[in-house]
């Protein structure tokens, strides 16, 4: 009976302190879980930015996503249900995400609208251009027309809110006298165009330019913003006259 009685209270004794010891790892590692569960997202849509740039849409598989991302093909269709969903979801997590503030800083904005205009080209190449995300303006250039759908969407959500931004800074400088702008709606393509080239320069490792000559993003940028800006000026009535002599 002692022999039971001492054997029965140790096995209880080592039960009570088991269960204190896992029931705290279980509870520590909760949180870890957690943590990792909520970051899927997150690391699934970094990893398909990498390899949607370096591969291209066609060529991207979704088990080459999960892979980098560190979790099973199986959990990546639990947050996305298609490459396509996932190539949507990147595209509004580095670029149409952006629409929202840039917006706002345009409505608070209060220098010139030359400024304005410098900064945008300037933020903008800061904040996307010089990014990876960049990339993503080389891909449906390049697979356009093979994937309407994903090219649709890139117009909607990139393309069309970019050049209502660009046209209401254009307007703003109209409307205050300070910039003279024959046709609107293809001034907003002299704005997109040098940004579009710097992007494929960016993404070509050179090959559009001269490669003794290497293009320094600051100072390009800062020479097509000049020149624009030489053109949307608005001129006096006597240098515009001298200049355009019959």
């Amino acid at each position: 009976m002692v022999k039971s009685y001492i054997t029965n209270q140790s096995v209880i004794k080592i039960s009570m302190s088991l269960s204190k010891i896992l029931g705290t790892r279980s509870d520590a590692a909760s949180p870890k879980r957690e943590r990792r569960k909520e970051a899927r997202p997150g690391e699934l849509l970094d990893a398909a930015l990498d390899l949607f740039v370096e591969k291209g849409f066609a060529a991207t598989r979704a088990e080459e996503v999960a892979a980098r991302a560190g979790v099973s093909k199986g959990t990546l269709f639990l947050y996305f249900q298609s490459k396509e969903e996932l190539f949507k979801a990147v595209v509004r997590e580095n670029i149409s995400g952006r629409f929202d503030e840039w917006n706002l800083e345009f409505q608070s904005f209060e220098g010139t609208t030359a400024d304005m205009l410098r900064y945008c080209m300037n933020a903008w190449w800061e904040r996307i251009g010089a990014t990876k995300a960049s990339g993503i303006t080389k891909l449906i250039i390049a697979e356009a027309n093979t994937f309407p759908e994903i090219t649709d969407f890139y117009r909607h959500e990139v393309i069309e809110p970019g050049t209502q931004l660009i046209r209401r800074i254009l307007k703003r400088g109209v409307e205050r006298g300070e910039f003279a702008i024959v046709d609107m709606d293809y001034a907003v393509y002299g704005v997109v165009a040098p940004m579009i080239f710097l992007i494929m320069s960016h993404h070509s490792q050179g090959a559009c330019v001269a490669v003794r000559e290497p293009l320094d993003p600051a100072r390009y940028i800062h020479s097509q913003v000049e020149t624009l800006l030489s053109g949307l000026n608005v001129r006096p009535a006597a240098t515009a006259k001298k200049g355009n002599p019959k």
